[in-house]
């Protein structure tokens, strides 16, 4: 009983987080802080965070997004979900969206910095694994 509370409890915390590409086919990637209090330090992630409660997880990507970058984008598609199994726990909703602009002139409100990667770079970039698996499937279902 005690095991089935305690998956119930971690599967109810969510998250949202977006895979953003531009033209060239490039992702927009965060170095996230090197601090010992949040999930995955010093990796290499996409844009996103936690739902607040009761938030749906569109509101919170689109909340995140405006937080974190003020970065507002007009394509957000739900894609899919995955579980942060070695990280916060959380059920994470990925979405896709494209954007444009300079990622250098976007105002980063938390981690190191905001850059546009080539697909072929991040097997060399330090990636938590549930981002890499939803970039990778998210890559796999994109027309070439």
């Amino acid at each position: 009983m005690h095991q089935d509370t305690v998956v119930e409890s971690t599967t109810s915390a969510r998250g949202a987080v977006a895979i953003i590409s531009n033209r060239e086919g490039e992702l927009l990637l965060h170095l996230r802080d090197d601090l010992p209090d949040i999930a995955w330090p010093n990796h290499w992630s996409v844009l996103g965070g936690g739902c607040d409660p009761g938030e749906h997880p569109r509101d919170a990507i689109v909340r995140e997004l405006d937080e974190e970058a003020g970065l507002r984008v007009h394509d957000l598609v739900e894609l899919f979900e995955i579980h942060d199994k070695d990280g916060s726990g959380q059920l994470i909703t990925f979405f896709a969206a494209s954007w444009n602009g300079d990622e250098s002139a976007l105002p980063l409100a938390e981690g190191v910095k905001l850059q546009f990667l080539a697909p072929e770079d991040l097997p060399y970039r330090t990636i938590p694994p549930f981002i890499r698996d939803g970039i990778n499937r998210h890559l796999a279902a994109r027309p070439t």
